[in-house]
């Protein structure tokens, strides 16, 4: 018996993820890790900015007051949805907090915005249309309240 031939392989120089290469049902799996990395990462870029808006004095003092605001109560044990109840308990925080800061941006102004921004543009349209998107789950009664008590 004649031993059969191996072919010419060439090394592979990079491993193989099969999660990479074959996507799992949906093919959705990637990008969620995709979407998940980049909001890890964009998270210190995002913090340098507030700081930097809040430091500005371009920017409002009303609406430094009402990110300050915000954090306070979200530190606060005083919460309009108890923080005990399940998934529902924190959404009162995300909703204030989401609000404070889309409010600064907006009473920042692009170019000052811009300017303290170090990430990448696409990331930052990207926080803009998620502050967005919470802001409009919030009921409209609320978010009235919500931008008198914020002066707009």
């Amino acid at each position: 018996m004649k031993p059969s031939p191996t072919p010419n392989l060439e090394p592979v120089t990079e491993p193989i993820r099969p999660d990479e290469v074959i996507p799992a049902e949906g093919g959705s799996s990637l990008q969620v890790r995709q979407l998940a990395r980049d909001a890890v990462f964009m998270l210190p870029n995002l913090l340098k900015l507030l700081g930097r808006l809040l430091r500005d004095p371009r920017v409002p003092r009303r609406s430094k007051v009402v990110v300050a605001a915000a954090l306070a109560y979200v530190v606060s044990p005083i919460d309009l949805l108890p923080e005990f109840i399940p998934v529902v308990g924190v959404v009162d925080d995300v909703f204030v907090v989401a609000f404070s800061i889309n409010h600064l941006l907006k009473r920042a102004g692009e170019d000052v915005v811009i300017e303290h921004w170090d990430g990448p543009q696409d990331l930052l349209g990207l926080i803009r249309s998620v502050l967005d998107t919470v802001a409009d789950l919030v009921p409209a009664r609320i978010r009235r309240t919500l931008g008198r008590l914020a002066g707009e």
